[in-house]
């Protein structure tokens, strides 16, 4: 009776992360700014440091890629769509399950405090001003993020081209990277391109992919491949299995958030410590569950 009690009537930090955490499917910077609704500084603290488990949308164009190119296959059909969307279903009820177990193992650890009740009040209805919610979405939102994004990927877009296209020896500064990342990488089940593709992804989720394709076609510049037949062929030639697929998806949804995540919690918490804390501690927990994936795997499969 109390489990059914518990799934029922969820704490009530549960339940004010869940605003935050639905917006977090959109983009988690704004996420983070929904973050506001909530009363308490310590579960709206809790809900900035975990709602980067939540994957956006930059992140769901890599993860229904690779199920349908190493788990459902390429070819289209009912069984195939029915297929990817049960397991892509399967990921993002792994990412709010690491959301909630953060959020418990955060509010007995350092976030220590007494739970506030959770109160819905249904504010008096109002006719909507539709010319003035365009304009304050546009204003508060849409720009707001966009300028932040763009202070960063200016910087980043060049130093991804210098990486590509300065060369020491006979190899490119990003293969260079790539070498030297390669034997922390093939602990987690990566290589050494894809760990490098998600630290120069840190201004945006959605350049990830073209930065490992880009390495592994050895260009000068981000290319896309629209064929996935073709893609998943050229990422089998560079050693991918179905287990550096699985590595790759968990480490999408468990890693640093992206910089405008970044700067929005900066913004909003004025605090660089809780700021690293977020960008350390689902870098830290997808680590882990990266390597025991891989080691696990390794045991049984290999």
């Amino acid at each position: 009776m109390a489990f059914l009690r518990g799934f029922f009537y969820p704490p009530a930090r549960f339940c004010k992360i869940g605003t935050p955490m639905c917006m977090g499917f959109g983009c988690n910077a704004a996420g983070i700014v929904g973050c506001r609704i909530i009363d308490s500084p310590r579960e709206r603290l809790i809900a900035m440091l975990t709602n980067n488990f939540v994957p956006c949308n930059g992140r769901f164009p890599t993860l229904i890629s690779l199920l349908s190119m190493f788990f459902v296959g390429v070819s289209g059909g009912l069984a195939q769509s029915a297929g990817s969307a049960l397991l892509l279903t399967g990921l993002i009820l792994l990412g709010i399950l690491m959301t909630f177990w953060t959020s418990k193992m955060l509010s007995r650890t350092i976030l220590k405090g007494v739970p506030s009740s959770f109160t819905l009040e249904l504010p008096p209805y109002r006719r909507p001003q539709i010319g003035k919610v365009i304009v304050r979405s546009i204003l508060d939102r849409t720009l707001f993020v966009l300028g932040r994004a763009a202070a960063v990927a200016a910087p980043a877009g060049l130093l991804i081209w210098v990486m590509a296209n300065v060369t020491v020896g006979d190899l490119t500064l990003l293969a260079h990277c790539a070498n030297f990342l390669d034997p922390f990488a093939r602990a987690l089940g990566m290589d050494g391109v894809i760990l490098l593709a998600f630290i120069l992804g840190l201004p945006a989720n959605e350049i990830v992919f073209p930065i490992i394709i880009m390495a592994y076609l050895s260009t000068g510049n981000l290319v896309d491949m629209e064929n996935l037949s073709a893609l998943r062929q050229l990422l089998v030639e560079n050693g991918w299995t179905w287990m550096t697929a699985v590595s790759v998806m968990l480490f999408s949804i468990m890693h640093w958030p992206c910089s405008t995540t970044c700067l929005t919690i900066y913004k909003e918490t004025k605090s660089v410590k809780w700021t690293a804390l977020s960008f350390l501690l689902p870098t830290g927990i997808g680590f882990a569950v990266c390597f025991l994936f891989h080691q696990i795997a390794r045991f049984f499969f290999v």
